[in-house]
């Protein structure tokens, strides 16, 4: 006879089921408010040992995401309603949410549908990344500031931009937001990518500046010329994908794959990005932790690092002028 076998005649499996079933069902009448279930979530999340960095770094953040954007409720503002007595529909909601982190390890964004960059909202799901690129805080600090940026293209001036990689094409409405003369292009390998960017260009209501484009980086542009390209093209190295843990994997592995250093798309765009610049023009472009690598390989190059919260050299601007392209005469 088994040593699992247990004098009520259950196994480890069926108390396993059983614990399931309190988790979903039995917890929405003992945890009425949104601090209960921020607590419970915590508790789950960090028992699970999950991974986070799709806007969130601690179970703590990520537990109060996933509560307060399924509620509706703004996410950066959980103190006001942390005590707050939820209904029971929301209970529900709420403890299938948390059971779903944990047991599929799905980042939060795709269990609410929805991603932010500086408070924007954008629609995601698994057909693409979960937005998180840098670039956005640099549109903001710098186009927000008083002084206005030293380096970016006066935002009245720019008349053509591009994103090459737009994924969920949340850089590229965030561009036609900022460049309200701009005509932009977005550009995606992926054909489901560009299904989630239509969403969101209709959302944001960008149609009449963002046109969608499927093909490899500049390939479907022809020759066309911009002032401004943005770019967060796939950047990680094998070996960091190979270490990656359930919530990465739960996204595209091609929205990653930068080939065996990580660069094989930057080096890419570093060759054709001349041939579609503007020469007053210049390219805005995260790549991760490449830095050293880049400096090496382009010594003639002048990049100009860009800090931000979170890093010192994961995205560079280069301009039209140190690339080569030359001013009509």
């Amino acid at each position: 006879m088994s040593r699992f076998i247990f004098a009520d005649n259950k196994t480890i499996k069926d108390i396993s089921r059983d614990r399931q079933a309190l988790t979903t069902g039995d917890i929405t009448h003992e945890l009425v408010t949104l601090r209960d279930y921020w607590r419970y979530a915590i508790s789950r999340f960090n028992a699970a040992n999950l991974s986070y960095g799709h806007g969130t770094t601690t179970a703590g953040d990520d537990a109060a995401f996933l509560l307060l954007d399924s509620l509706d409720l703004p996410i950066d503002a959980l103190d006001p309603f942390l005590d707050a007595r939820l209904l029971p529909h929301e209970r529900t909601l709420l403890a299938e949410r948390i059971e779903a982190r944990v047991t599929t390890r799905k980042p939060s964004a795709y269990l609410t549908g929805r991603s932010y960059i500086q408070g924007v909202r954008f629609h995601v799901d698994e057909r693409v990344i979960v937005p998180r690129s840098h670039i956005g805080e640099i549109l903001f600090s710098e186009y927000l500031s008083p002084e206005g940026s030293a380096y970016l293209p006066d935002p009245m001036s720019v008349e053509t931009a591009v994103d090459i990689c737009t994924g969920s094409g949340c850089l590229a409405v965030l561009a036609a937001q900022f460049f309200p003369n701009a005509e932009v292009d977005a550009v995606d390998l992926s054909a489901d990518a560009l299904e989630v960017a239509k969403l969101n260009v209709a959302e944001h209501t960008v149609g009449n500046q963002v046109t969608l484009h499927q093909g490899n980086l500049f390939a479907p542009l022809g020759k066309k010329k911009y002032d401004l390209i943005i770019t967060n093209p796939p950047y990680v190295d094998h070996e960091a994908m190979d270490g990656f843990p359930a919530e990465f994997r739960a996204e595209p592995a091609m929205a990653f794959d930068g080939g065996v250093d990580g660069l094989d798309l930057v080096r890419q765009l570093l060759a054709d990005a001349p041939k579609h610049l503007n020469p007053d023009g210049g390219m805005i472009c995260e790549i991760g932790s490449g830095r050293e690598i880049l400096e090496e390989e382009y010594p003639h190059l002048d990049f100009l690092w860009l800090e931000t919260a979170e890093s010192q050299d994961a995205i560079f601007w280069i301009s039209a002028e140190t690339l080569g392209v030359k001013a009509k005469k």
